[in-house]
């Protein structure tokens, strides 16, 4: 048996379909957003508003799961009050924490809303414990998402040196930058991933077919050609290939999903609290097969921590939904330290 408490689930919720979709296939936590740029993923067509919200809240928390509230963009010169405004939302709402990034955003929810659970955002960039740890001392923050750049034993070393519990990702897309703030996206295209959504906006996006090979350009800059017999990825700078000293490779990071199903015993082991599934951007039928994947992991784990192995038809399931159909531990099992 597992002797350390089994981390919570949190999967995500663009739309009411895909927060049932979470809560019917075993997630314990979901996190979702307003549909307005307060939200980090305000795609057309996604989030909630204040309907949606109420009965989405509703369903799972009748269910006892937790509903978590992203307002995780940084409040733009002159617009404060919209983001004070969707803080007094949230805690109305009743929703059951806040997950923020902004420091000034979060002094004025500790103290306007000090009943207010406040979780520090992953577009928060704290990489070390002293971060953490400023965070809880300073607006009281009842837990952390760590960036998708530190090793395993970083992880480690951060949770062993906080009481604040540590919430990781562990599945979905990667960013190896300063989680929505990236600054080669910012530079090739004008504008900053945490405001419009994501890194590597549609509108800069241009594909080139030509005889053997399709090119990709963000706003005019090659990203990557690819073959005939190539899958060609989305065209975001950290995953194209460079030519670096007259070798051309996957510089930064390949076009892949982040997949942690083989180090799950490691993960509990060290004490992470909470493991997060990338992808409001996704679809109800992606937040299904993964939340049910990892939910079945999770109480294999829990079942028989001796025992645990990685089934087949799990990583089967997940390879549909990943990025280039493959998979890998990121940064975990990165050689760095």
């Amino acid at each position: 048996m597992l002797s350390q408490k089994l981390p919570e689930l949190v999967c995500p919720a663009g739309s009411l379909p895909a927060l049932k979709a979470a809560v019917d296939n075993g997630a314990d936590t979901v996190y979702l957003g307003y549909k307005n740029d307060t939200n980090a993923r305000n795609f057309a067509g996604l989030n909630f508003d204040d309907k949606s919200m109420r009965e989405g809240i509703a369903y799972a928390q009748s269910r006892g799961r937790h509903v978590l509230m992203a307002i995780n963009t940084f409040p733009q010169p002159g617009r404060e009050a919209d983001w004070r405004r969707a803080v007094d939302g949230a805690a109305d709402l009743g929703v059951d924490a806040v997950i923020l990034a902004d420091v000034g955003l979060l002094d004025y929810a500790s103290k306007r809303h000090p009943q207010l659970r406040l979780h520090l955002s992953v577009q928060g960039s704290a990489t070390s414990y002293e971060a953490v740890n400023f965070a809880q001392r300073e607006f009281g923050v009842q837990r952390a998402v760590l960036p998708r750049v530190l090793t395993l034993a970083q992880v480690e070393h951060v949770i062993k040196n906080t009481t604040v519990p540590i919430e990781v990702f562990g599945f979905g897309s990667l960013c190896v930058m300063n989680e929505g703030r990236c600054w080669l996206s910012s530079y090739a295209t004008g504008e900053s991933p945490n405001t419009v959504g994501a890194c590597s906006p549609a509108k800069y996006v241009k594909w080139e077919k030509s005889p053997g090979e399709m090119t990709t350009r963000l706003n005019g800059i090659l990203i990557d050609r690819f073959g005939d017999d190539e899958a060609a990825g989305y065209p975001t700078l950290c995953k194209g290939r460079f030519d670096v000293n007259g070798e051309t490779y996957y510089a930064l990071e390949e076009p892949t999903s982040l997949n942690v199903l083989e180090i799950l015993p490691e993960i509990a082991r060290i004490g992470v609290s909470a493991i997060k599934i990338e992808g409001r951007q996704r679809s109800p039928a992606y937040v299904t097969q993964v939340t049910k994947t990892l939910r079945a992991a999770l109480d294999a784990l829990a079942k028989d921590s001796e025992r645990y192995h990685v089934k087949p038809a799990w990583q089967a399931e997940l390879a549909k939904v990943s990025e280039g159909s493959q998979a890998t531990l990121g940064a975990y099992n990165r050689p760095w330290r």
